[in-house]
């Protein structure tokens, strides 16, 4: 049995609001008496508001940092087609201050994570439509991960380890999320690629009202296999009629459901095994989803 990993990278920089403010004096010195509070830190970046309606977020580990030019090159030619709000950069910070890398300051945009507020059911459709605006063909230049869009038979042998690591304690591991899994790694790979968010979970979907409010954290954004977003749609829909909506709606494929099945085992068995190490916020997910898995499991087998 393989050792379990550890949780939530630690960060390579200390990042408090005395940093970003002084980073804000040096480059924006308009917006640096604004008011300022740390919001959250996930695994690459923190996030601080600032004032009512932006937002400054910043790569707490260098692995981060490229992710995050990333954001700053691409998604401004993306965000004008999407029907769902994205925080497109409106300023670029640079190294200073002590702090090493590019950063960002994006809009505020309203609402809770889909984790905290789940979207309704009537969001389906809406899910869909921003999924197909998104999945565009990508050009040659853009980005490509090793991890997201690709061929799932290049993660199996991480996934099988968790798998096997959580099916002894776990419930919500059991033989119809092996099953999806299988079958997912069965299909034929998708043969075109398309511009992807690539981390999709429900911490970084914003509600509100029980609607989609935004997209957020678009550091994993790349070109790939568009199953890798739809797994989205067992993380954050909790109505099997609903997930049932949005495939149909998607246009899906059975050969690419069984992928994006395959993709969402991957997520939850990610955010379950690590999340129960010191996240418990990614257990809930990881878990949820993994259900979800198992209770369509007759679907696109």
């Amino acid at each position: 049995m393989p050792d379990r990993i550890p949780g939530t990278p630690p960060a390579e920089i200390a990042i408090d609001a005395r940093l970003v403010r002084s980073l804000l004096r040096e480059q924006h010195p308009d917006l640096a008496e604004s008011t300022l509070r740390a919001i959250d830190a996930g695994w690459d970046n923190a996030i601080f508001r600032l004032g009512d309606d932006l937002a400054v977020r910043l790569p707490r580990r260098e692995v981060a940092a490229p992710l995050l030019l990333n954001e700053q090159r691409w998604l401004p030619a993306l965000a004008d087609r999407l029907p769902i709000p994205v925080p497109t950069p409106v300023r670029i910070g640079v190294p200073g201050s002590g702090y090493p890398w590019h950063w960002s300051i994006v809009p505020w945009l309203r609402g809770r994570s889909a984790e905290q507020d789940a979207p309704g059911a009537a969001e389906a459709r809406r899910l869909a439509e921003f999924l197909r605006a998104l999945h565009a063909p990508a050009p040659r230049v853009a980005p490509r991960s090793t991890v997201r869009g690709v061929p799932l038979e290049r993660r199996a042998h991480a996934v099988e380890q968790r798998l096997s690591r959580l099916r002894e304690h776990v419930s919500p591991v059991g033989d119809q999320v092996v099953s999806a899994w299988r079958s997912a790694l069965e299909a034929p790979a998708s043969d075109h690629d398309v511009w992807l968010h690539g981390d999709l979970h429900a911490r970084n979907v914003l509600v509100h009202h029980g609607a989609i409010a935004g997209i957020i954290d678009w550091g994993d954004m790349t070109a790939g296999d568009p199953a890798t977003d739809l797994a989205s749609i067992w993380m954050l829909l909790g109505d099997g009629a609903a997930r049932r909506e949005a495939l149909a709606c998607y246009g899906a494929s059975e050969q690419l459901v069984r992928r994006a099945k395959g993709w969402a085992v991957l997520f939850g068995v990610l955010l379950l095994d690590t999340g129960l190490v010191d996240d418990p916020r990614h257990a809930r997910i990881g878990a949820a989803t993994l259900a979800r898995i198992a209770e369509d499991h007759d679907s696109y087998r």
